[in-house]
């Protein structure tokens, strides 16, 4: 075989090391200056491209990292200048969890390629490529590859039924081909792709494309490094892995295994695994950063319970977090015998964001809220959306009446729209500029506005100095990290032992204070220098510490109130009142939006009144049982 057959022949890789690694096993916390020391050397590897952007990371960095994630790609361009950037968008969702209109998806498209992205994987979560309309243009116009996504997904254990069948995938790749995509990714978000039936789909896909196929699997099941394998034999051009220490587990095959594994076959993927090691040895470095991300609670490394309830990873950890919060984890099974029913109702959607958030909130809701007399209690306002249409088409009808049930009083109105989602969409940027008006100095500083207005404009106030960040978006240094690493595992091993009675919080210049997780159970800890090494001190368990702040010293308990008060059901973020106080409200009235689990709730008044108190304000943080308003 000549080189140049050999090179034809090579299986190719794209790492995802850098976004979706770390976004699955690290609730996407790496941070930038974690990954310039390796940016060149990863440059040097010879990945068909190198995934840095996209996903959770831009609602991630600007939320919890205090970091402008307009830079990141620009940063990484300045490392990383032969292999392309990659980044991964949600067609219409763009970065968020909404269908944004035209005008700022093309302004978004804009911006990403200007920052220095190469290539962008484009997915809907429903497969409805009227999605893809605008944002396709956008990245044709600029001169940039375009990857088509499909959504894997099942209704039953194995690919088929009347659904997700090879009809469905074959059709659906034909249109992304037909649409001018440069390449066309399988994208496996749950696990669920078992190895036989991928060398079936791609052997099928092969045959009726001409474009390059890709595989995006992740491990959560087990499957997936041997479904690249089968993948392989069937001829995939392009499979996605990670570096060894942010691959496996919700993450994706690591990519040392598979090149061994191919090495001296006619599909050898001509990488140096000696190359690889190093790098991965520069992650095991840095690891005591993000290792209390890592979900170790369990022994197993792979959950076969995806095969059953079909969750992906990230959308399980968000249940499981959001249940924990409101001490109701112990219901986690009614959700996963829910689920399917939910699901089966809003019309088969793949379960990946933002339908995975959806499905997964409102199934949480049901379980929670619902009444023997009563299913869907409470509705996500991103369900009402859906039932409307404002995320497209799913895969089979929606139940007729739960789609009436959402759309009672619906805004828009109550019959259910068939165009393309954006078609109804008013253009959304100029509203987002005059939002930002005094604090955007950049255009993407408006986009970012127009993508997360609540979030967005309190980055800005940091970014610009016009507020001081909360001490838990700084970054820390590794010797930080090893600490707080030792204290964990002094806890864990039942090692600290000092418990006063009375909490009294240690002062002086020097206090640091950390989230101890002990099993289900969490422990807020004060550390303090005092003169020699470390003192830790477990004050008492978190969920038992009211937050310090003179104003929740202020606010009302529902004990204490003669007028109805407006109950916060689970803990989450406000996003605004619709009131104000001394406004007559009637009941069923919405009163407050807020968001839980990236999904927004409309909280109702249960009476007809007068609103006599408002007790938080936007992007106000609140926990279960927290009083918002009084209706008396």
């Amino acid at each position: 075989m000549t080189e140049q057959q050999t090179a034809k022949n090579r299986v190719k890789i794209m790492d995802l090391t850098f976004r979706d690694g770390h976004q699955s096993l690290f609730a996407t916390r790496m941070r930038t200056e974690d990954m310039i020391p390796i940016a060149e050397q990863m440059d040097q590897v010879g990945f068909f491209a190198i995934e840095v952007w996209g996903g959770a990371t831009f609602d991630t960095m600007h939320r919890f990292l205090n970091e402008d994630p307009w830079e990141r790609p620009k940063t990484l361009k300045r490392y990383i200048k032969k292999t392309p950037l990659s980044m991964l968008l949600r067609g219409q969702n763009l970065v968020g969890y909404r269908n944004y209109a035209d005008d700022v998806v093309k302004a978004f498209v804009d911006a990403a390629c200007k920052a220095g992205i190469d290539m962008f994987r484009v997915f809907d979560a429903l497969n409805d490529f009227r999605n893809f309309d605008t944002s396709v243009k956008a990245i044709k116009a600029n001169g940039k590859h375009f990857q088509g996504a499909i959504s894997y997904s099942l209704t039953e254990r194995k690919m088929g039924g009347e659904v997700f069948n090879i009809g469905y995938y074959l059709n659906k790749a034909r249109i992304l081909q037909d649409m001018g995509a440069d390449s066309i990714c399988i994208k496996d978000m749950a696990g669920l792709l078992a190895p036989y039936d991928a060398f079936e789909l791609v052997k099928a896909l092969k045959e009726a494309l001409t474009v390059p196929l890709h595989l995006h699997s992740h491990y959560t099941s087990g499957m997936a490094s041997m479904t690249c394998l089968k993948a392989i034999e069937a001829g995939i051009d392009i499979i996605d892995c990670c570096l060894a220490p942010f691959a496996l587990r919700t993450s994706h095959p690591a990519v040392e295994p598979i090149v061994v594994a191919l090495q001296g076959t006619p599909r050898d993927t001509g990488l140096d695994l000696k190359r690889l090691f190093k790098l991965g040895q520069y992650l095991e470095e840095i690891a005591p950063k993000y290792r209390h991300l890592l979900d170790d609670t369990k022994l197993a490394v792979v959950d076969t319970g995806v095969l059953i309830h079909q969750v992906p990873g990230g959308m399980l950890s968000n249940l499981v977090n959001q249940l924990r919060q409101m001490d109701a984890l112990d219901r986690i099974n009614e959700v996963f015998e829910q689920l399917p029913r939910v699901r089966k109702e809003l019309g088969y959607p793949p379960l990946v964001t933002p339908t995975s958030q959806i499905v997964g909130t409102q199934t949480m809701n049901n379980v929670l809220f619902d009444s023997k007399n009563e299913r869907y209690k409470m509705i996500t306002d991103q369900t009402k959306d859906y039932c409307y249409g404002l995320y497209g088409k799913p895969p089979k009808p929606i139940d007729s009446e739960l789609q009436k049930k959402a759309l009672k009083g619906y805004p828009r109105g109550e019959e259910p729209i068939s165009v393309r989602p954006a078609d109804i969409l008013e253009p959304e940027l100029e509203e987002a500029r005059a939002k930002a008006r005094g604090l955007a100095r950049t255009p993407e500083d408006e986009i970012l506005v127009a993508l997360y207005p609540v979030t967005g404009k309190r980055f800005l106030n940091w970014k610009y100095g016009k507020e001081t960040p909360p001490s838990d978006v700084k970054p820390i240094s590794l010797e930080e990290a090893k600490k707080r690493e030792a204290l964990v595992a002094k806890a864990k091993a039942g090692l600290v032992i000092e418990k006063p009675d009375k909490v009294v919080p240690p002062k002086g210049p020097n206090l640091q204070t950390f989230n101890v997780y002990v099993g289900d159970q969490y422990y807020r800890v004060e550390v303090e220098q005092v003169g020699g090494p470390p003192v830790f001190q477990a004050v008492a368990p978190a969920a038992q510490i009211s937050r310090p702040s003179v104003e929740m010293e202020d606010r009302p308990t529902p004990e204490e109130m003669e007028d109805t008060p407006l109950i916060a059901p689970m803990p989450g973020m406000i996003i605004r009142y619709e009131v104000d106080v001394g406004d007559k409200v009637k009941a069923h009235d919405t009163i407050v939006i807020m968001e839980a689990m990236k999904m927004e709730n409309a909280l109702t008044s249960e009476v007809n009144g007068t609103v006599k108190g408002i007790f938080f304000k936007e992007g106000d943080a609140v926990r279960r049982g927290d009083v918002l308003a009084i209706i008396g």
